[in-house]
């Protein structure tokens, strides 16, 4: 079908004008026929069904029935506790109340449910009985008669309800919304994103112009809030936009109602929103902690409700929140005693009840009538004002038809068919701003514009259309910038941490603000710190660390970490802390740490928590090394030198293999997982020992926690080592610790060259170069596997199978490099840090943006820190 023209204003006025009553369906409609009056008229001129059976505006009439319903329950059942029924009980009668009216509505009688079987039971029967006996607008309806005398015309009569109908006298004249020709929709405007579309409207109202506008949209949209936020910054008023629930400080004291009972698993995190409101700012470091174990003066109020929450009422928290944020909550207080909380205990219950109350039923708010009307998509059929803009228009418009055998669904659905199509004509000019995608998926048009065009519509673009792209600066250069007076001249990045380069190489947006932004205290870092400190002060004196000692350090590691967990996890964290020291001190103490001579003094870094506990020195220069190395640009913290030759690193996490380390410092390209520790530890140390071979082990010693329990724990399970061999890979395929790992590895690979001897071995290998490639498709057919295996299978005996042998050994090479370092990977490394720094000095001075991808391309978002502050693409 076509859309069909709704009658102008105009022509529908003078077809009703000299009649006593005019009866509409949309009470915007009747407030705009009456703006149209232009004669003395006795009474009331145009109004809708329930307006006049009323004598007043509407009501949201499944809400004030339910408070009448509940008022009587509690009323007739007094409780001693103040309780009024379980949340269950409130959901129960909401839903029997939902069901009697809209039945009402469909079939003109409020006993009409009682004829469908699977709904009639006690509560619907109660319920019935209540509301017949209530003056609600639905009685009041089924009461009223119009005046026979009244000479009546009833616009619209196909959007009339049963309900309505039965109010319309034996004789009237009907009047239809529409006109014979149809309506030709006109273009629609697209824009990229939601963002775009509202500074569209943006440009296009001012404050002048405010009262003439209206902006349809569906309510609690993305675009409601950003619209409502756009008018608040730009000072343009506007109503019929955040309700009672909306109410910043509303929703403040239901987050602390709901916290108070969350027990000790509340951080501080959780009652930030809270503190807000009451104009306090604690920063960022205790976020993460649980807000019982913080303290801190502006939080004490908040856990002594929290800790009392279950003998305080309703008045209680909110007199002491009013006293916290200066709010004044009448309003919520009056609903509150409206439905019996108000002096009731803030029981688990009584705020389910609350919660399910404010969920389920709009709670009207006084409004000024005046600026920019937001109009509801699906509760408005007209919207009386000159200019009206349409948001969205896609499925968030659609009405879904209640699923109710009293509804005639197909009829139901004409009714929004017609809705939609006057409300599409609102205004005497009409913009329909709209998404054609949205993250990269086709945006769907409301279902109504299928049954209404001719064309299939599955997009927007589909219509006749309009597209708006919002111009980009095309070098990506940012905001505008002035400069300052005096200039101020960008400090050059000297050094950098491995921590440092693994955020800025996933994106440099992320670690610009790592740098701009404080971090919350975390449960890992404190963790990590405490067994980093208690190795370095066993290293400086095993032999003072005995049984009691331990015991004392575990209750010392379980008082600091206290903030952050419950406290019913401290026997299994006090379990897990212990197994974690003996391993370490099982590891130390089997493998002891070379004296530290060959070192130069150092002072240590930073405080050692056990240190100053029992007061004894921890001055090993072999521990909590520090270093800055200037000429390469690196600095970092080295946890152990276990060996002239040796680093050492302690790790809580799970376990990774030497390949893993190596794969995850690669640089061309770098890999999603980035992590330099030990290349960049490597690269600093080769200055302190050149031309050595050097390694570097993690160590993860609450990796076999489950192997401990079990009694099956190896020492040798929770160490990875990773080697730099100070000589380029060739070099180290023609060595003799290359053959010796051919000997060591594949039957036919150790048969192969222990007939062939080391002296062969070299002389093949010197001329060739081991390809670049680590793939193994491509080794096996490259030239040097062609040319090596050719030369092997020449110089072995035929009772070996050679070319097996020469393929094993290609792996076993290959393998080596995949999980160690040699001389040219440092050397790159070097450069990509040199490069690194220059591109980071740029970036501060200004010379270009910090981009959200890194050298590796898109960032791996799961070790982002600031997810919410990058906007993905050139912005």
């Amino acid at each position: 079908m076509p859309i069909q023209r709704a009658k102008p204003l105009t022509q529908l006025y003078a077809d009703i004008a000299d009649y006593d009553l005019v009866l509409v369906p949309d009470a915007p409609l009747a407030s705009a026929l009456n703006r149209r009056l232009d004669r003395p008229h006795f009474g009331t001129f145009a109004t809708t069904p329930r307006r006049l059976a009323a004598g007043r505006r509407e009501q949201a009439e499944d809400r004030v029935a339910f408070l009448d319903v509940v008022d009587s329950v509690r009323s007739s059942t007094p409780r001693t506790d103040g309780d009024t029924g379980a949340v269950d009980n409130w959901k129960t009668l909401a839903y029997a109340i939902g069901n009697v009216l809209q039945c009402w509505e469909h079939h003109g009688a409020a006993d009409a449910i009682l004829d469908y079987d699977e709904f009639a039971d006690s509560t619907t029967e109660a319920v019935v009985e209540q509301l017949s006996t209530r003056q609600t607008t639905s009685q009041q309806l089924t009461e009223y008669t119009v005046s026979a005398s009244q000479d009546v015309a009833v616009v619209g009569e196909t959007q009339f309800t049963e309900l309505e109908q039965s109010i319309l006298p034996e004789a009237y004249d009907s009047y239809s919304l529409f006109a014979e020709e149809s309506f030709e929709l006109p273009a629609v405007n697209i824009f990229d994103s939601p963002g775009h579309i509202v500074d569209a409207l943006l440009d296009s109202i001012d404050e002048e112009r405010a009262d003439d506008v209206a902006v349809v949209l569906e309510n609690g949209s993305q675009y409601s809030s950003l619209v409502e936020s756009a008018f608040e910054s730009a000072d343009i008023p506007y109503y019929g936009g955040p309700g009672f629930v909306d109410d910043p400080d509303h929703r403040a004291l239901v987050r602390l109602l709901r916290v108070a009972h969350r027990g000790s698993d509340t951080t501080v995190a959780d009652v930030k929103p809270i503190l807000s409101h009451c104009g306090v700012d604690l920063g960022v470091a205790h976020d993460e902690k649980r807000l019982s174990a913080v303290s801190h003066p502006d939080l004490e109020w908040l856990q002594a409700c929290c800790a009392e929450i279950a003998s305080r009422t309703f008045r209680d928290v909110l007199e002491t929140y009013e006293s916290k944020s200066g709010a004044t909550l009448d309003r919520l207080r009056t609903e509150l005693e409206t439905l019996g909380l108000l002096e009731t205990p803030v029981t688990a219950d009584a705020l389910g009840r609350l919660e399910y109350y404010l969920d389920t039923y709009e709670v009207p708010v006084d409004r000024e009538n005046s600026g920019v009307l937001l109009a509801d998509a699906k509760s408005s059929g007209y919207v009386g004002r000159p200019v009206v803009f349409y948001l969205g228009l896609d499925e968030g418009w659609t009405h879904s038809a209640p699923q109710r055998p009293w509804v005639d669904t197909a009829e139901q659905f004409e009714r929004y068919i017609r809705r939609f199509q006057l409300l599409l004509q609102s205004g005497r000019e009409q913009y329909y701003l709209v998404q054609d995608t949205a993250g990269g998926q086709p945006v769907t048009p409301c279902l109504y514009f299928n049954e209404l065009l001719d064309a299939e519509c599955s997009q927007f673009s589909d219509l006749d259309s309009v597209s708006y792209s919002r111009p980009r600066n095309g070098d990506g250069g940012g905001f505008e910038r002035e400069p300052l007076d005096p200039p101020v001249e960008s400090e050059s990045v000297e050094t950098i941490s491995q921590s440092s380069l693994n955020t800025y190489v996933n994106s440099p947006r992320d670690y610009l603000f790592s740098r701009l932004l404080d971090s919350p205290d975390a449960d890992y870092f404190e963790e990590g710190q405490l067994f980093h400190d208690f190795a370095e002060f066993y290293v400086n004196h095993p032999e003072s660390v005995d049984e009691s000692v331990v015991d004392e350090v575990v209750e010392l590691m379980c008082s600091e970490v206290r903030p952050f967990y419950p406290e019913h996890d401290r026997t299994l964290r006090a379990r897990r802390y212990r197994i974690g020291l003996e391993t370490i001190m099982a590891f130390l103490d089997a493998n002891r740490p070379e004296a530290g001579d060959f070192l130069t003094a150092a002072s240590g870094f930073g405080t050692n928590t056990f240190a100053e506990r029992f007061d004894r020195p921890v001055d090993a220069p072999i521990t909590e090394r520090w270093f800055e190395n200037a000429e390469l640009g690196i600095k970092g913290l080295i946890d152990l030198v276990y060996a002239p030759d040796h680093l050492l690193d302690y790790k809580s996490g799970s376990k990774k293999s030497a390949y893993d380390v190596v794969k995850q410092s690669a640089i061309d390209p770098p890999s999603d997982t980035v992590d330099y520790q030990a290349l960049l530890y490597l690269t600093h140390y080769r200055t302190v020992r050149p031309d050595e071979r050097l390694e570097f082990t993690f160590f993860y010693f609450l990796d076999n926690l489950d192997d401990v329990v079990a009694g099956e724990a190896n020492l040798d399970d929770t160490l990875t080592t990773v080697s730099y061999h100070p000589t380029t890979f060739d070099e180290y395929v023609g060595s003799r610790d290359a053959y010796d790992e051919l000997l060591d590895g594949y039957s036919d690979c150790v048969a192969t060259f222990e007939a062939l001897g080391f002296e062969a071995y070299a002389d093949i290998v010197d001329g060739l170069s081991f390809p670049e490639t680590t793939d193994r498709a491509e080794l096996r057919a490259s030239e040097f596997a062609e040319q090596f295996t050719e030369a092997v299978v020449a110089g072995t005996p035929d009772d070996v199978d050679a070319e097996k042998g020469s393929d094993q050994a290609i792996r076993a090479l290959n393998g080596v490099r995949k999980r160690a370092y040699f001389r040219e990977d440092l050397d790159r490394f070097e450069e990509f840090i040199e490069e690194r720094l220059a591109e980071l000095d740029r970036r501060r001075a200004g010379e270009e943006r910090f981009p959200v991808d890194g050298p590796g391309g898109e960032p791996n978002y799961r070790r982002v820190d600031h997810r919410d502050l990058l906007l993905e693409g050139d912005r």
